[in-house]
């Protein structure tokens, strides 16, 4: 088996939504065993050598069966954008417990996909690192920081190993001025998913989910080396048409979380 390839089955949960399907096929195509898992079809034609079945991340017996035998987990299921909490609580709360829950069993490895919405409340105007406090944006942002809360739970009393990628704008191109510091293309997005589940030790490692954005940088010391990635695309070509492409809306622009921060903002004294 190829040195690329792990060994045993991997599963992807959220395998339906955008970036799902994007590591369906790039890492169906590079000749990973996936067992694909979404509440919702999936719509591409499967890869070769990849499975299908449709569930609920509240159903946590289907979970427990979808691991069964598999040596990582790519989560990346689960509500992907600001919602209220009613509706965060069973996919992103309940249903990441089921996913930890069915790696305990496995011993198998979790890459949690977290989110730049988990330190949303830092300013633009900051360098920040890994080890800095969790300002979560809204629900969805608090949903993340629990995720990684967990997982380091998890990783110091059962052993579950994890990498939490902070994605920042995973999309085909960088499309506003935020994006030329949070973008990650796909290619360096499959590139860090494969090295977080192949690499040798990984602890509770927290990786940016960035592409190598030197325009405009919020983000810096993390545990890529741990995992040996470095992204290798940038948003910096872009730089030039989107540098005044912003909001007019003051509390969008002052926080990394950008419009996240602004969805219910009632501060009464504007932007702390």
């Amino acid at each position: 088996m190829p040195d690329d390839v792990p060994t045993k089955p991997v599963l992807l949960t959220g395998a339906s939504g955008a970036l799902g399907r994007v590591l369906a096929r790039s890492l169906g195509a590079a000749g990973w065993r996936l067992r694909l898992t979404d509440i919702a079809p999936f719509p591409d034609r499967l890869p070769d050598g990849a499975t299908f079945t449709a569930a609920d991340l509240g159903d946590g017996v289907a979970l427990l069966r979808l691991a069964e035998g598999c040596g990582a987990i790519l989560h990346f299921g689960g509500v992907s954008v600001e919602r209220p909490f009613e509706e965060i609580l069973g996919p992103n709360l309940r249903g990441l417990y089921h996913v930890y829950e069915a790696a305990r069993r496995e011993r198998a490895r979790v890459v949690f996909a977290s989110s730049n919405h988990a330190v949303g409340f830092h300013e633009r105007s900051e360098t920040i690192d890994a080890s800095d406090p969790l300002l979560p944006d809204g629900y969805y942002g608090l949903s993340k920081a629990y995720g990684e809360l967990m997982g380091r739970m998890y990783w110091m009393k059962h052993g579950v190993e994890s990498v939490f990628v902070r994605i920042g704008s995973c999309l085909p191109e960088p499309v506003n001025a935020r994006m030329l510091a949070s973008y990650l293309s796909f290619a360096d997005l499959t590139r860090l998913v494969t090295r977080a589940v192949l690499a040798e030790r990984v602890g509770a490692g927290v990786v940016w989910g960035a592409s190598d954005n030197q325009a405009m940088t919020w983000w810096r010391d993390d545990d890529r080396v741990t995992i040996g990635w470095a992204p290798r695309d940038s948003a910096d070509p872009f730089a030039a048409q989107l540098k005044d492409r912003r909001s007019d809306d003051p509390v969008e622009e002052r926080y990394m979380g950008g419009a996240f921060c602004a969805i219910g903002y009632s501060r009464p004294d504007g932007p702390a």
